[in-house]
């Protein structure tokens, strides 16, 4: 039926192949989530005639090979002009409509998906850059975070976005402070241990060790300043904290 209406263009076998891949363009239509549904099958029905034009079935490709990355593409546009919800600078969106047209150009060249690499070559940006234009399809539409991810769980999306972790920084604390605190006595580093390991006051090192609080006292503070002297000056703040 594709050859015949590429050589007769007969308007009644374009209605028949519309009337048999409407479907595939519903389909890709419900995939975006999105309250504006029926401007969306629109959109997709629209695309489903210009793949259904723009087809050589010559080329040895299957149609909804050709025609999927066509209408996403129309799709994807439509959200570029209307649905942008949250703001992308402009240099990006103007990089995703690229990204889109060469996603759709070698989709139909190479009968797959591209890769991030073929499409950041295509465009001739790096493929961070690709990535991120990729990345910005999710920014049509914002989403509460007090939703809750899953009809049968009552947790909020929120609890799953990720946090700023202090106990990293706190590790790489501990990395630059081991040489220094090797180099120490081993009374010094059991009162370090015990004071911030243990959370131990100085009272109680002095009961655990048999030693006066006031020797515990002196041990503690020269322990610390040879810490100062061995480690770096971006570690003074951490240190003097301790």
């Amino acid at each position: 039926m594709f050859v015949r209406y590429q050589r007769d263009h007969d308007p009644r076998d374009r209605e028949r192949l519309t009337e048999r891949y409407l479907p595939l363009a519903r389909f890709l239509a419900r995939k975006y989530f999105s309250s504006e549904l029926e401007d969306l099958e629109q959109v997709a029905s629209l695309a489903l005639l210009k793949a259904i034009d723009r087809y050589d079935p010559y080329r040895g490709i299957a149609f909804t090979t050709f025609a999927v990355p066509t209408i996403t593409g129309e799709l994807k546009r439509y959200f570029r002009d209307y649905g942008w919800s949250v703001h992308v600078p402009r240099s990006l969106r103007d990089l995703t409509t690229r990204v889109d047209v060469a996603l759709e150009d070698l989709s139909a060249t190479l009968g797959r998906t591209p890769t991030a690499q073929e499409l950041a070559v295509h465009c001739g940006e790096p493929a961070e850059r690709v990535l991120e234009a990729l990345a910005c399809e999710t920014a049509h539409h914002a989403d509460s975070l007090d939703r809750v991810v899953h009809p049968d769980f009552d947790d909020p999306r929120e609890r799953f976005v990720g946090h700023e972790d202090a106990g990293y920084d706190r590790v790489e604390c501990v990395a630059d402070l081991a040489p220094a605190l090797a180099r120490l006595p081993a009374r010094m580093q059991e009162i370090i241990r015990l004071r911030f390991g243990e959370d131990l006051v100085q009272r109680e090192i002095a009961g655990r060790l048999g030693i006066s609080q006031m020797h515990v006292s002196r041990l503690l503070r020269e322990a610390l300043e040879e810490l100062r002297r061995g480690t770096s000056a971006e570690l003074e703040p951490s240190a003097s904290r301790d």
